[in-house]
């Protein structure tokens, strides 16, 4: 279920909102919370709620056997069990068939057969929550939560089941305990989901829509110009498609009580590929710092130390995206850029005088991240990168896929993407404030839900680049 469906929108939403604040018991509104997410994962793969109950279980056992172990050795040889567990388990559904295909490939014959697996919506989000939890109990950062009903609640609570933003356990430990919500509170949970339902629908989907006409031409037959065109709507798209959801996400949470990282800070305004990952999938990056780069040892070690750091991480942040090899270039494509800066581009970049060469190096850096991310075979990055960077006329022209419409919500992306917030504080500030609700806010948000809805019931193109992952 896509929160930017209008079953979810006009139906389920409301539906769970008013039970949830019927019910008088605070034990009684988590039980709401937990059924409303668990049919929330079934409506989309009945079949594979079993496997997230069955990872809520097994994480539920293993933090209560890292609590008793306190102490013994053999601690650290169940954290190792409750890894490879929960690793083998994303593994299986997520790089079965990618693994085989390389060995296969190594080998030069079909060593390993390939099978037919759906991945299941959101694993690796939940997964990684699964995990955080865990390690956080070995640490010793946490206590070992020892009802049931809580830790479900945190693996599978639908507002970030399935697109994040990924929640470490230990930033809402409390709020599931115990939490408060009032109108002013609800009001703003409202005003960003409908903000992020604009985005999604108004803007994200009609680029999608380009960007999919355009790269699924043969590459051969593209031209320079329609290329840059197409990856740049695709730039726009991805950005307004996952940044809408987290903005729906946040907005859920703040209207049962809980607070969600921000995941998104308009990276498209940064200055460096660094930059650009500290404003970029935060929950992600932040997942990764604390629970690989630091314990890999961080820059605590040494400069080539930190390199290699930096280069396992992103080739792991690559995989996580996804089982092919264009996902784990695009990861190593960003690990290279960072140790560059690392090593001697961020110097340049911070003491040069002509600081709007950093924000156009950053730019092409991302433009040509996002034609590797995209492509789902490398022959087609292969193809997309020749015509990016040699002229070819090509046989379509850019007015085939694009008309007036597409070429104004464009204009409107490039300059809700973050330039209009730099260039105005006043209405960043606006946009994000939660003490007050006006009848200015009310209006825009009318009118986004309004239009969004009529575009849904026109228009059944609705995808979510994130549902791969």
């Amino acid at each position: 279920m896509l929160f930017s469906s209008l079953v979810f929108i006009w139906y389920f939403l409301p539906a769970v909102f008013l039970l949830y604040y019927l019910v008088p018991w605070k034990q009684a509104k988590n039980l709401v919370l937990l059924t409303a997410s668990l049919f929330f994962y079934a409506w989309g793969e009945p079949k594979y709620i079993l496997l997230m109950l069955l990872s809520i279980v097994l994480n539920y056992l293993f933090g209560i056997g890292l609590d008793a172990l306190r102490g013994r050795k053999a601690r650290g040889i169940l954290l190792i069990l409750c890894l490879g567990v929960n690793l083998g388990l994303l593994g299986y559904f997520k790089y079965f068939n990618f693994g085989a295909e390389l060995v296969n490939f190594l080998l030069g014959k079909e060593q390993i057969g390939l099978k037919e697996i759906s991945l299941p919506i959101g694993i690796s989000f939940y997964t990684f929550q699964a995990l955080s939890y865990v390690i956080d109990v070995y640490r010793g950062d946490i206590s070992v939560q020892k009802k049931p009903l809580y830790l479900a609640l945190y693996i599978s609570f639908f507002p970030q089941l399935i697109a994040g933003p990924i929640v470490k356990y230990h930033d809402i430990e409390a709020q599931i305990a115990s939490r408060s919500t009032n109108l002013t509170m609800q009001a703003y949970g409202i005003k960003r989901f409908s903000y992020g339902l604009g985005k999604k629908v108004i803007l994200a989907n009609t680029f999608a829509q380009a960007a999919d006409r355009i790269l699924e031409l043969p590459g051969e037959e593209l031209g320079t110009a329609i290329t840059w065109f197409g990856i740049l709507v695709y730039t726009l798209q991805i950005y307004f498609d996952f940044s809408g959801y987290s903005d729906m996400a946040i907005g859920l949470g703040k209207m049962f009580g809980f607070d969600f990282m921000e995941n998104f800070n308009y990276p498209y305004l940064s200055d460096s590929v660094s930059e650009f990952w500290r404003r970029w999938h935060i929950s992600l990056s932040t997942w990764f710092k604390e629970y690989l780069y630091i314990p890999l040892g961080g820059n605590r070690k040494g400069k080539w130390r930190t390199c290699i750091n930096l280069f396992l991480v992103f080739m792991a942040t690559g995989l996580w995206h996804g089982a092919s090899v264009s996902f784990v270039l695009w990861g190593i494509y960003y690990g290279i850029f960072l140790i560059a800066e690392r090593l001697f581009l961020g110097k340049w970049l911070r003491n040069h005088p002509w600081k709007w060469v950093n924000h156009i190096y950053t730019m092409v850096v991302v433009v040509f991240g996002w034609m590797l991310f995209r492509a789902e075979h490398m022959r087609f990055a292969k193809q997309w990168l020749v015509n990016m960077l040699t002229w070819k006329k090509g046989i379509y022209p850019i007015l085939m896929y694009a008309d007036g419409r597409l070429f104004f919500l464009m204009a409107v992306g490039i300059l809700l993407c973050g330039p209009l917030q730099h260039m105005f504080p006043s209405l960043k500030k606006r946009l994000y404030r939660q003490e007050e609700i006006d009848v200015w806010d009310v209006g825009i948000m009318a009118g986004i839900v309004f239009y969004a809805t009529m575009l849904l019931v026109s228009n059944t193109y609705n995808p979510f680049i994130y549902f791969r992952f």
